[in-house]
């Protein structure tokens, strides 16, 4: 056998055994950041990629989606007496803090130019503000629900100008143009706290207490689902929150009230037929309920 073909075969040989040994030596590991809310205490909490608290901090009150922002530092609404939308650094201290003049804030946005955009209930609008905190425009937002409390969750400003709004209370997803018309709306889940528009033009809802986290097209039809019933032993719950990673795959916010004590808070599931939970954190003894949660660092 020549010196060529020998290296050839040894190849044909090692390379598979290498790269199954490679993958069984390397699980998934994700440094987290949540906000920790329902029987436990309203608090921040970031762990490293092996699971251990590396830091906690305690919002000035109600604080239950926040956005990881890429310099590090934490964007989040707090929804009490005052209430607005705060950036806070990676260690608790703020650099940024818009008090509204709305009932109360949980949502927010920080867009492309700067400026923040905020999800103000009664009045239900998304109002975007600059660095100063000035109010640069305002878009009224619809919505059926008649409490402050349920009116409006996350908002995104989209690539057209236009904002994606999750309206809790009445379990809608719409989307209004910078004047507030709808110009497309889902309707029919419950709980809905995030809604996220993909680069096909489908947007990912999460379905809160209905358990699912769906896919629909732009004409509503679902062609993508993943449920409780895909993973029933995860005790998913109330779908809270979701994030897109890098890999393709999705992160789910399990939110637990109710029925706190076993299953996963957070779970990632790829994002195809298949629906494989690839990876999943579920320390009870930690935490009680998550609402939102991001891996962070990657």
């Amino acid at each position: 056998m020549t010196t060529t073909r020998l290296l050839i075969a040894l190849l044909s040989f090692a390379l598979p055994f290498s790269t199954r040994s490679s993958a069984a030596e390397a699980p998934i590991k994700h440094r987290l950041l949540f906000t920790e809310y329902g029987e436990g205490p309203n608090r921040f909490v970031e762990l490293d990629a092996d699971g251990k608290l590396v830091w906690e901090f305690k919002p000035p009150s109600t604080t239950v989606i926040f956005q990881a922002l890429p310099n590090g530092n934490i964007l989040f609404g707090y929804g009490g007496s005052p209430t607005g939308v705060r950036e806070i650094t990676s260690r608790g201290e703020t650099v940024f803090d818009y008090v509204s003049k709305s009932h109360q804030v949980f949502g927010s946005e920080r867009l492309a130019n700067g400026n923040t955009l905020v999800a103000e209930q009664e009045p239900c609008q998304a109002v975007e503000v600059n660095p100063k905190g000035e109010i640069v425009h305002v878009t009224p937002l619809t919505t059926n629900a008649k409490g402050f409390h349920l009116q409006v969750r996350n908002v995104h400003k989209l690539a057209n100008g236009n904002i994606l709004a999750a309206h809790e209370g009445e379990g809608a997803v719409r989307e209004v143009d910078p004047d507030g018309k709808v110009v497309w709306e889902y309707t029919g889940v419950t709980n809905t706290g995030e809604a996220q528009r993909l680069a096909n033009g489908n947007t990912l809802i999460c379905c809160g207490t209905q358990k699912r986290l769906i896919e629909v097209t732009p004409d509503k039809q679902i062609v993508w689902e993943f449920s409780d019933k895909d993973a029933p032993d995860l005790n998913i719950t109330w779908v809270s929150s979701l994030q897109q990673l890098k890999n393709g795959n999705l992160l789910i916010g399990n939110f637990m009230r109710g029925k706190e004590g076993h299953g996963a808070h957070a779970i990632e599931v790829t994002h195809d037929k298949e629906k494989r939970v690839v990876w999943k954190w579920d320390d009870h003894s930690l935490i009680k309920s998550l609402t939102t949660v991001r891996v962070i660092g990657e």
